[in-house]
């Protein structure tokens, strides 16, 4: 296993689990564009454990890879899908914050594979 993978992924999966946290307890900055891209609150703890359980699934992948590989295209299609629910509450300003997650994810699926 290389240094370059284990930084990564442990970088990628803090990243993740400090966003799914956030979500888990509702701080304002996470919140609230939620909320103006019309996101219904009964999501959002799914949602939170989503990003939670990815960020586990990379940290265990470090141990078996195919369950890390699992976790980074899972956090793949979750990203992949804020970004698109980001262009269609048109709220251009703020398409950057899911891609500064997405990059990380996809990275860490690069050096895994």
């Amino acid at each position: 296993m290389s240094t370059s993978l284990i930084a990564v992924t442990l970088a990628t999966a803090a990243w993740v689990g400090f966003s799914g946290f956030s979500l888990l307890r509702r701080a304002d900055f996470v919140v609230q564009p939620l909320i103006a891209y019309g996101v219904p609150r009964t999501w959002w703890t799914w949602l939170a454990v989503a990003k939670a359980t990815g960020a586990i699934g990379l940290l265990v992948g470090l141990a078996i890879p195919a369950v890390g590989i699992a976790a980074a295209v899972g956090l793949v299609a979750y990203f992949a899908g804020a970004i698109v629910t980001v262009l269609h509450a048109r709220s251009f300003k703020t398409l950057p914050f899911p891609v500064l997650y997405l990059a990380p994810v996809v990275a860490t699926l690069i050096v895994a594979s």
